[in-house]
């Protein structure tokens, strides 16, 4: 095995350990989990405004512990959902057992192993900027799809702070010095540490920005990429913020939707 390989398996397994870790406590953030209410309607407008009303074969990545699952399930679609980690996708079976629409797989979201042109619809939140190799991962969602087959991603830059987020920032630091609560999150350190240690050698470790995503799209062969917006899911967010941090962290980052088709 080359050095390259060994580091970048190296890489994926510290990103399945840490994913692993989150599972216990991933559901507990604000904006993880999908709530029934504003925030569960928004993404159900906006996922079916992107799919259509037809039930469709759709492929979930990295989907978690399964809340974006339950939208999907919620509007009739058949689900395949794939994860990376363990403790991850023995939630998701959990909250989903007994439906006979949803099948969840351990498996690696840049190698998907699923057959050629088996699904209607790819979807994911927050995966892309996780990825070891970005191309190989697009090109096997593209192969994955059928002719005019849909991929839609839910992703943002979590690095980089629009001038917004810089002004959510500074609120967010100057509400925790005054009430001593700190800046709204209450992680182990330690997984902080491992996931600073993860981004550095990640691709976009300098952040995922919408016009180098959609040229990698088109690049794996998706036809009529656009950017759509998030901001039905965020104002939703703002709607239930437990406080003022919380609501606050909704400005933080530029995130985006991407919509593309495989072409027929």
């Amino acid at each position: 095995m080359t050095d390259t390989l060994s580091a970048n398996w190296s890489l994926k397994e510290e990103i399945r350990t840490y994913w692993g870790l989150r599972a216990a406590t991933f559901d507990d953030a604000f904006g993880h989990r999908i709530p029934p209410g504003p925030e569960f309607d928004a993404w159900s407008r906006v996922l079916e405004a992107h799919l259509g009303p037809a039930p469709l074969r759709v492929l979930e990545l990295a989907s978690g512990t399964g809340e974006v699952s339950r939208v999907l399930l919620s509007l009739g679609h058949d689900l395949t959902g794939i994860d990376f980690a363990e403790p991850m996708l023995e939630r998701c079976r959990a909250k989903h057992r007994g439906d006979p629409r949803a099948v969840f797989r351990l498996g690696d979201a840049e190698n998907t192993m699923e057959p050629d042109g088996a699904y209607d619809a790819v979807v994911c939140r927050h995966l892309v900027w996780t990825l070891t190799d970005p191309v190989a991962a697009l090109r096997d969602w593209h192969r994955v799809l059928r002719p005019g087959g849909r991929l839609v991603i839910f992703d943002g830059d979590f690095v980089n702070l629009p001038w917004r987020g810089r002004l959510a920032r500074r609120a967010i630091e100057t509400l925790a010095k005054v009430s001593g609560t700190g800046a709204g999150r209450h992680r182990d350190p330690s997984l902080d540490a491992q996931h600073a240690r993860i981004l550095s050698g990640l691709p976009f470790n300098k952040g995922l920005r919408f016009p180098t995503l959609a040229l990698l799209v088109e690049e794996a062969g998706f036809a009529a990429v656009r950017r759509e917006s998030y901001a039905p899911v965020l104002a939703a967010l703002r709607r239930i913020a437990p406080g003022a941090q919380e609501w606050l962290r909704t400005f933080l980052h530029d995130r985006f939707v991407l919509v593309a088709r495989k072409p027929d």
